[in-house]
């Protein structure tokens, strides 16, 4: 399986996730499915391209697809990005970081570091792990949307 960078580089291959995420969307009673041929219609692409790239995204499990006699539909599966957002998280939530830096540097300079076992460790991990994931939440609300 190629890496989910890897995957998510290419930008046809994000153009299609773009259009299986507007199919949901728009037309939330086609549970999130489109044919290849309304994806190239959308993207103006060859038929070739967009079925190698189809391919690759089902291989990475970011897509998944039901066949109906020679039709295929399409739907968009985030558990890998989902992953994928938890790697980024910590770099695009700089409040969190610079919140855990301070503090961490606070404690260490007046001497009140206080030495954490694993399970703490873990305990500590997860509650900065949510509240980066939701300042990032309430960050994304709240700033404009960007489109291309």
């Amino acid at each position: 399986m190629a890496d989910i960078f890897d995957v998510v580089a290419d930008a046809t291959r994000r153009d299609i996730l773009a259009v299986l995420l507007e199919r949901e969307g728009a037309v939330p009673q086609s549970g999130g499915e489109i044919s290849v041929s309304e994806i190239v219609t959308a993207l103006g692409a060859s038929q070739p391209t967009v079925s190698k790239h189809l391919k690759v995204l089902r291989e990475s499990g970011l897509v998944a697809v039901r066949e109906e006699g020679q039709h295929r539909y399409y739907k968009l599966d985030r558990t890998p990005l989902e992953t994928l957002e938890d790697w980024l998280i910590p770099f695009t939530s700089s409040d969190a970081a610079a919140d855990a830096a301070t503090l961490a540097g606070a404690g260490a300079a007046a001497g009140n570091e206080i030495p954490l076992n694993e399970e703490q460790r873990a305990f500590a991990s997860a509650i900065g792990k949510a509240f980066a994931e939701t300042a990032h939440q309430v960050t994304a609300a709240v700033a404009p949307k960007k489109r291309r």
